[in-house]
């Protein structure tokens, strides 16, 4: 399911969204959710491992609340809130990759001149639509 942003409208649609439209990545909860039920019976094998897992897990769940992604017809946006944070035109891409083939748990991507690693805390099978679309791979 795709959400495309015209204007201040938010339209929701089963369809694959054209080249032009924004499309809004949904958050997905589970990593953040299974560090953190991971990280309980840690605790109790061994707190300071547990603990450290635990608190990832807390971050990554704060992220995942606050963040949110956006394809537009050049760029990749991130938000947090209503507040652009930072903006990654695709003309500067040279590849990206998604790991994890049964289970996504990382989005890389290397432009011209950095590589960046994101967990993935949105939809991935969006995510992967939205990268063959707009930034075919080399």
């Amino acid at each position: 399911m795709f959400t495309h942003k015209a204007g201040f409208e938010t339209v929701t649609s089963p369809f694959a969204p054209n080249l032009a439209s924004t499309v809004e990545l949904k958050p997905s909860y589970n990593i953040p959710i299974v560090l953190v039920f991971a990280a309980i019976p840690l605790l109790i094998i061994q707190p300071w491992i547990g603990a450290a897992i635990s608190l990832f897990g807390l971050f990554l769940l704060f992220q995942t609340v606050t963040l949110r992604l956006q394809f537009t017809a050049t760029d990749l946006d991130i938000y947090r809130g209503e507040k652009l944070i930072r903006r990654f035109p695709y003309q500067e891409w040279q590849n990206w990759r998604i790991f994890g083939n049964r289970v996504p748990i990382l989005f890389y991507f290397k432009e011209i001149k950095s590589i960046h690693f994101l967990p993935i805390l949105f939809d991935p099978n969006t995510l992967k639509t939205c990268l063959e679309q707009r930034c075919p791979r080399i």
